[in-house]
């Protein structure tokens, strides 16, 4: 039989693929499949010369060395649709501004976006000061090397991006945390920087008195655990979150990342993890623990070396989250959203009865230095006459399948962590705080009411009494809106 023409064979292929396009079952797409993918790196940020200004105390110190290194510990994840960058920094505080700067030139580099970056201090008390607060002084020459290692940090995440699958659990440890604002016995004089009288709770009594009476507010014991591993299961990052201040017990000449550097070490040696080509990042976040820390008031313990205690917890901790880490239940792919947004808050001014006091103490005492809290407080409340009447905070809400985060750039306490755990319509959820910027205390409208050094006007609490509720209501907005979002792509894809 003569061969047909080749336009009548070609016109029949062209029908052949149309036919089978529209007799395809629906739902089936000429897609590959998709790739989850993480990457993970933890940068050093420890100075490079010393002496350095270290923060953390109401008085400059000076740090000679560093005791353990300090890091930006960074994690990429990648689902081929969203990439969202996660960075922690052995840091007290950051300001917005070294942020900022840090996650644009990242994107430049890497295409991730810088709404989906979210970068947090640990909140260790013995870094680098690269945030004005009380009489710490600024390290300025130190601030370009912070920006370019976290730049450098997502890079290079995102560079070591591979085929991963990723899980979480929550593990428990009521043991490490204690809620530092007290009630005390009636009588028992409570005094304040402003001479005011009206403080109705104490920050860091001494622990075990007769005038203590009870804590002001509850503890979150809760451990979240977000692990990544490759393919063959080897881990690439464990991040943690647990709603402690800080550990302390670092000599004041020393830089320290704290429990959270020991905590990191602790877990990596947990994992037995060995391969130098591409080491496992561990890293603890900080929930809310603006209220919280590891004193013992109940029972209080003995004195100990320096470094002890930061070992202690840390080992505890650790141990508490490799529990939750071990029923980690690891998925191949999840889907990954990711939202940001500004919200404007009031600045609380002092009056000018509060400046003409403040003006005549320190004219009366003299410059500076000083130790008396009173004097201390004056020179903040002159700092504070030059705020703003507003400042613009940054909040985000992650979702990582069934997971969600939010943030705060605040020291957030710990009712409104308990709070956005229980509103949220992920579960399980959890808070990062100082995290995008720096933006002081955040007290709920409660609390200011009972006073206390977190309510105390400073450059370190200077937010409207109405702060916390917007804070709170605006993240719960975002993970509202993270859920709508999920709920329409499901339907989508149905």
């Amino acid at each position: 039989m003569d061969s047909l023409p080749c336009s009548l064979v070609i016109f029949g292929v062209v029908l052949g693929v149309i036919f089978a396009a529209l007799t395809r079952p629906h739902g089936v797409a000429d897609e590959m499949p998709k790739q989850f993918r993480a990457g993970a790196v933890a940068i050093d940020i420890t100075p490079e010369s010393f002496p350095v200004s270290s923060s953390g105390s109401m008085t400059h110190r000076e740090a000679i060395r560093a005791h353990d290194p300090l890091h930006a510990r960074c994690l990429v994840l990648d689902n081929g649709e969203t990439s969202i960058a996660l960075v922690t920094c052995d840091s007290c505080m950051i300001p917005r501004e070294i942020y900022d700067e840090a996650k644009t030139i990242a994107s430049e580099a890497t295409g991730i976006r810088t709404d989906h970056m979210l970068c947090s201090a640990t909140h260790t008390h013995t870094a680098v000061s690269v945030a004005p607060t009380f009489q710490s002084e600024v390290q300025h020459d130190y601030i370009p090397f912070l920006t370019q290692q976290i730049a450098k940090g997502i890079v290079q995440a995102h560079s070591r991006l591979k085929p991963a699958k990723v899980g979480w659990a929550v593990g428990n440890n009521p043991r490490q945390v204690f809620n530092r604002r007290w009630f005390l016995r009636p009588g028992t004089a409570i005094t304040d920087p402003f001479d005011e009288g009206t403080d109705r709770v104490r920050m860091n009594p001494s622990a075990n008195s007769p005038t203590l009476l009870r804590p002001a507010g509850p503890i979150d014991p809760e451990i979240p655990v977000l692990s990544v591993q490759d393919l063959e299961g080897q881990p690439i990052a464990v991040w943690g979150n647990y709603s402690l201040h800080y550990v302390g017990g670092v000599p004041s000449e020393s830089l320290s990342a704290d429990y959270f550097g020991e905590f990191a070490r602790q877990v990596t040696q947990m994992l037995e993890s060995d391969d130098a080509r591409s080491p496992v990042v561990v890293t603890m976040t900080n929930g809310t623990s603006g209220d919280i820390n590891n004193v013992n008031f109940f029972e209080g313990h003995p004195r100990q070396e320096p470094f002890e205690q930061i070992r202690v917890v840390a080992n505890d901790v650790a141990t508490s989250a490799m529990v939750a880490h071990q029923r980690t239940v690891m998925e191949d792919w999840v889907s990954i959203d990711m939202l940001e947004t500004e919200l404007e808050l009031g600045v609380r001014h002092p009056t000018e009865e509060d400046i003409t006091r403040a003006k005549n103490l320190i004219a009366e005492a003299g410059s500076g230095p000083w130790s008396d809290r009173r004097l201390i407080y004056a020179n903040e409340t002159l700092d504070l006459v030059d705020y703003p009447d507003t400042v613009t905070v940054k909040l985000q809400a992650i979702r990582i399948g069934d997971l969600a985060i939010v943030s705060s750039p605040c020291e957030t306490f710990v009712e409104t962590g308990l709070a956005i755990k229980k509103a949220s319509p992920f579960q399980p959820t959890f808070t990062i705080e100082l995290a995008n910027g720096y933006n002081g205390y955040l007290p709920t409208p409660e609390q200011h009411a009972l006073g206390g050094y977190e309510t105390w006007r400073a450059k370190s609490s200077y937010l409207a009494v109405d702060a916390e509720p917007k804070v709170r209501e605006t993240l719960l907005g975002l993970l509202n809106e993270l859920k709508r979002r999920e709920r329409a792509m499901q339907s989508d894809g149905s």
